[in-house]
């Protein structure tokens, strides 16, 4: 039976594909493109991950189960979209994208650092933080270049930042217990990332 970390990613995946749908329907993509817009953001920064640490064909190829929860959550967004969205009103969907995406970075930054613990590189600080961030920024990258839109993790407040955080987090507690480090990492994540972007914390900029 499948356990706690097994919903877990699949929750992280079923946000992080509302954020790459919600995003679609405001760049005014045909349903294909939201799908696809859904499924590279769900999977884009693990195969990202997969790739770096040397795990071919990547996880998210190999078992297609994440990708189709992501298409399926994708056409419900849609679905809901053209029923119930009222043209010219984006501030209900910039707030879902908002939600979605932080709870999506969280559960994905903490998980990246997961992946290279169990691969025996949880000595290697650098390595864990940078795969953590990698798999949780990775797909809303490829996300909001596929929608031509600049990249949160160059722009918007405090976004990579928040991701470091909570895979150091997971990396510090994992001895006290996987899932406490997972959960308390990922809780972090996401009220550094919404914390920032209600009070508009942002790094220096030129």
């Amino acid at each position: 039976m499948p356990g706690f970390q097994f919903y877990f990613e699949l929750i992280g995946a079923v946000a992080f594909a509302i954020s790459g749908a919600a995003l679609a329907v405001k760049k005014h993509m045909d349903l294909f493109g939201v799908a696809m817009m859904g499924m590279t953001t769900a999977g884009g920064g693990g195969i990202l991950r997969d790739l770096l640490l040397g795990i071919t064909p990547p996880a998210a190829l190999r078992d297609p189960l994440q990708a189709l929860v992501a298409i399926a959550t994708s056409l419900l967004v849609f679905l809901v979209w053209k029923r119930f969205h009222p043209e010219g009103d984006h501030r209900n969907w910039e707030a879902l994208l908002l939600v979605a995406d932080s709870i999506g970075l969280g559960i994905f930054s903490v998980h990246g650092a997961a992946v290279a613990i169990r691969a025996g590189l949880g000595g290697n600080v650098f390595l864990t933080l940078l795969v953590g961030m990698l798999t949780g920024v990775g797909g809303g990258v490829l996300r909001d270049l596929c929608c031509m839109e600049r990249p949160y993790i160059f722009t918007k407040h405090i976004y990579a930042c928040a991701s470091l955080a909570g895979a150091a987090a997971c990396m510090l507690l994992w001895s006290a217990g996987e899932n406490l480090a997972l959960l308390t990492g990922c809780a972090l994540t996401v009220v550094l990332r919404l914390c920032a972007a209600v009070f508009r914390w942002s790094l220096p900029k030129a």
